[in-house]
């Protein structure tokens, strides 16, 4: 297999160097170094990304991509493929800061339901002594828990909590709440289903932020942006998978802006008649803006149209007038 050229360099250095990043920004670096658009050449985007994954695989890393779930947005960015968050965080993180991390995960995971967040205060009021293994769990393991971890106050939860958003391993949502930052959506998809953290129906990725189904007993999640695309279109039946109850519309969903790009089923594609009178249509249109732009010119350039037809209508008349008089004279002379 042939080494990877600078084009594959050149992708992995901006990702390592930037960080993950968005969707469009990839797809530009990747026309840029390739000359080629992903949207039009996917299968050589594809091949690029694999070619780049199996050298990385040595590495334990991997080039992948996600969604971020508050907002829809597709990433792409390195991730370590080793099911284990403290090895994520060890290089820059202390003790105690990844036992926060910890604490912080787990309420927005478990604590924060469907909606995948909780507020600055409840942040800060994670306990981390609890997220410290100790081998001896006897009596006394709450006065052997290592200073660090006890000595942890509150002014280092908030450098911490603003240290973890900066680098995104956390971040605020649009409702102005804490939830996971796009690097915990990129490193910790093993974590998410070692720990049954329940998955979206659709893409089957874990429902952090998603809608659950308005039953009780049914514990169907989905996400937002997968609800767009399962209930897309129109005649589209909006039952649960799982119980078969009838899933309620989302907050600004409207029936106006369903199938607008994309013909759904019982819509057809005009056909070429119907497209030509829409032409006729508007060349009508156009020369009739034309005609009254004349007219508002004045009567240099209105009023020689108007004698032209004008004249052609009295001639017209006399030509008739003639014809039936002629009829007439014919008929007086045999009468003499």
């Amino acid at each position: 297999m042939a080494p990877l050229s600078w084009r594959h360099h050149t992708l992995l250095q901006a990702l390592l160097s930037r960080g993950p990043l968005p969707e469009p920004d990839f797809h530009a670096l990747f026309t840029a170094v390739s000359g080629k658009n992903p949207a039009n050449e996917q299968q050589l985007f594809s091949d690029t990304i694999g070619k780049i994954n199996k050298e990385l695989g040595y590495l334990h890393l991997d080039l992948r991509a996600c969604i971020n779930q508050y907002d829809g947005t597709v990433y792409y960015g390195v991730v370590n493929t080793i099911a284990d968050e403290e090895s994520k965080l060890g290089s820059k993180y202390s003790v105690p800061q990844i036992a926060f991390y910890k604490g912080l995960l787990e309420a927005i995971v478990q604590d924060g339901g469907n909606d995948g967040s909780i507020t600055d205060i409840d942040a800060l009021n994670v306990r981390i002594d609890n997220q410290v293994v100790i081998a001896d769990s006897s009596q006394d393991s709450q006065s052997r828990l290592p200073y660090s971890i006890t000595s942890f106050l509150f002014s280092q939860k908030e450098k911490t909590l603003h240290e973890l958003i900066q680098d995104r391993w956390l971040a605020y949502t649009p409702e102005g709440k804490i939830g996971l930052g796009i690097r915990s959506f990129l490193d910790l998809r093993s974590w998410f289903r070692g720990n049954d953290i329940p998955s979206c129906v659709v893409c089957n990725e874990a429902g952090i932020k998603a809608s659950t189904c308005p039953s009780e007993g049914c514990n169907v999640r989905i996400h937002n942006y997968c609800l767009k695309k399962k209930f897309s279109q129109r005649k589209a039946t909006r039952a649960c998978p799982g119980c078969a109850t009838e899933w309620p519309r989302q907050e600004g969903e409207d029936d106006a802006d369903e199938d607008v790009n994309d013909p759904g089923e019982g819509q057809e594609i005009p056909s070429a008649p119907s497209a030509e009178r829409s032409s006729r249509k508007k060349r009508k249109g156009v020369k009739a803006e034309l005609v009254e732009d004349a007219e508002e010119a004045g009567p240099s350039t209105a009023m020689p149209r108007r004698s032209s037809r004008s004249a052609k209508a009295d001639a017209a008349e006399e030509a008739s007038t003639a014809g039936a008089s002629q009829p007439a004279r014919s008929s007086k002379r045999r009468k003499k």
